[in-house]
């Protein structure tokens, strides 16, 4: 199956509009963890995301303490180098070995991303890391230039063959910019976290540098079946227990945005959890959304998302909406795709 495709910024990768994220997939037992997941389902899960024409796969160090890139690197063994879909993970948070249920420390030192990127690729049994991406900003002090330089290295040295960040400020990215062409950001971003389109979207619309959003479906709020209920039955390690978009008043405010767009999705004879992803997805400067799947069937609930396109009706009818239920922050609706429209009649 094929599905459309944007350039990531400069990088001569050209991705599909949604990517498969694995941070559900390292399972539970860690700080961030989502609860218990099978690896077969996993794989399942995986082979099937590939099968419906996803091009790329997101995955982190820290997802299961590198639980995820061993299950992803299990799958990229098993195929043929033909259909290798693009491999993107990231390094800068470092776990306690003795505490598994102990928060990650931020830390970008050059030496400890060299060893974060060498113990990636062994895991999943590359040679070199399509999108190698910084976590967060570093909390020991390290200048971001240090960190950068290292990314740099280890790009020209073959290791890497392009370079990102992740939930960097415009500030971060700047100071990054001025070292080494940032690649890619990858900021949360969906109709309920809605501030990166504010600044740092525009930026890398700005610099040709690539967007790939993540939680575009607000870790499951977004989706058509969830409901306040099932908060009190997720897993008591699943991490969204604990989030403030899970517990009131901002879980009621949240799913009554997430009802405004069944009408929507009726109209265009697809899912809530499609929109949801369109949506950010119809921001300038957005080159895909990142989207998580514990079983082939959730891939099946969102995957129209990749060839969804929202009418500017659609676009202003969300914005009342969430203007309505006051839920979430930041831009309500993308202008520069409205006022383009307009000008188009």
């Amino acid at each position: 199956m094929a599905l459309p495709t944007r350039p990531l910024g400069s990088t001569g990768l050209n991705i599909t509009k949604v990517g498969f994220g694995s941070w559900a997939i390292g399972g539970g037992g860690w700080s961030f963890g989502w609860g218990p997941q099978d690896d077969s389902d996993s794989l399942a899960t995986m082979r099937h995301v590939l099968d419906s024409g996803i091009n790329w796969i997101d995955t982190a160090a820290v997802y299961g303490l590198g639980h995820s890139e061993e299950v992803v690197g299990r799958l990229l063994r098993g195929l043929p180098k033909s259909r290798r879909p693009f491999v993107f993970t990231k390094c800068g948070l470092i776990w306690d070995g003795k505490n598994r249920m102990k928060e990650p420390a931020r830390i970008l030192k050059p030496e400890s991303i060299r060893r974060e990127c060498e113990a990636s690729l062994l895991r999943l049994g590359l040679e070199r890391i399509d999108l190698y991406q910084f976590h967060w900003p570093d909390d020991t002090g390290t200048p971001v230039e240090e960190s950068w330089s290292e990314m740099d290295k280890l790009v020209k040295e073959g290791k890497v063959r392009a370079a990102g960040v992740s939930n960097f400020n415009v500030d971060l990215l700047e100071r990054s910019e001025a070292i080494r062409h940032v690649d890619s950001l990858q900021p949360p971003f969906s109709l309920v976290n809605r501030l990166a389109a504010a600044s740092e979207i525009s930026w890398c619309h700005k610099h040709n540098s690539g967007v790939i959003c993540y939680s575009p479906m607000q870790s499951g709020l977004l989706t058509d079946s969830f409901t306040a209920i099932r908060v009190t039955k997720l897993a008591e390690d699943d991490w969204r227990r604990r989030a403030p978009e899970f517990q009131e008043p901002n879980l009621s405010r949240n799913l009554a945005l997430r009802d405004s767009l069944y009408p929507i999705a009726e109209r265009h004879r697809t899912t809530v959890s499609s929109v949801a992803i369109a949506w950010t997805l119809c921001w300038p400067g957005v080159t895909g959304a990142i989207v998580g799947a514990r079983t082939p069937a959730q891939v099946d609930s969102w995957i129209q998302a990749a060839s969804l396109e929202l009418t500017v009706a659609d676009l202003q009818e969300i914005a009342s909406a969430i203007k309505r239920t006051k839920a979430g922050a930041g831009p309500d609706l993308p202008r520069e795709k409205f006022l383009n429209a307009r000008q188009s009649r």
